[in-house]
């Protein structure tokens, strides 16, 4: 496997893998995450997988040595020979329930009027779709959810909202996602999901993993206040 290591900060290093998104680049992403959490080196604090890096945080004096940077780079060379592109974790497939449009969507109209669709079938294609969960980011238990159809994909508002409530499913660019916390966000906005995505007191504390796989489903608005009522 090909790779770039370039140091962030005094105590991190970056490994690239790619500089485009894509399918192979996300596997070998996951490959170092499989090793990562396979080896659990203890110089590691944590790592950050993105959409062609993984981060790695260290701790300088778990090293011992009085050249931190080039001792760790070393031993990610040396990790890096455990990592094999076709090992990837299994990862979970994910059903995510969502009540579109009202309140709980108020952009779902203008989602539709941009692509020339109605909103329903903005519903309809945005739950035909398989996703993925290229990286988790942003906020705690954001996931960044990519394959979206292009036939509803949507510019992020010019001016983002202070306040968006935790839960809350949007669309910016050909990307689709999941607001697990009350935020501010651009994001247009098309429904709420009842489940929580972010776990504080869980381990790990969010429910979705980079290389997740993601289908969502319409639900009613009594079907979203019975979810709802599992989780208060």
């Amino acid at each position: 496997m090909k790779y770039n290591l370039s140091p962030l900060g005094d105590e991190a290093v970056v490994i690239e893998v790619g500089t485009e998104i894509s399918p192979a680049t996300e596997k070998k992403v996951n490959a170092i995450v499989a090793t990562l959490e396979e080896l659990k080196p203890s110089w590691m604090v944590e790592y950050i997988p993105a959409y062609t890096t993984v981060t790695v945080i260290y701790k300088v004096d778990r090293l011992k040595e009085n050249r931190p940077y080039n001792s760790i780079c070393k031993r990610i060379q040396e990790l890096m020979n455990e990592v094999k592109e076709v090992s990837m974790c299994e990862q979970k497939v994910v059903r995510i329930p969502v009540v579109y449009g009202g309140v709980h969507g108020p952009d779902l109209a203008f989602v539709a009027e941009h692509n020339g669709l109605t909103p329903e079938e903005v519903i309809r294609i945005h739950t035909s779709g398989t996703y993925t969960v290229h990286m988790i980011g942003f906020a705690p238990g954001f996931p960044f959810i990519g394959g979206m159809s292009e036939k509803i994909a949507a510019p992020r508002r010019q001016s983002p909202r202070l306040h968006i409530p935790a839960r809350t499913v949007g669309i910016a660019g050909m990307q689709t996602g999941v607001y697990p916390i009350d935020s501010p966000g651009g994001w247009q906005l098309i429904g709420r999901t009842p489940i929580e995505l972010f776990l504080p007191t869980e381990d790990p504390p969010s429910l979705l993993s980079a290389g997740d796989t993601i289908q969502f489903y319409e639900i009613t608005q009594e079907e979203y206040e019975a979810l709802r009522g599992d989780f208060e």
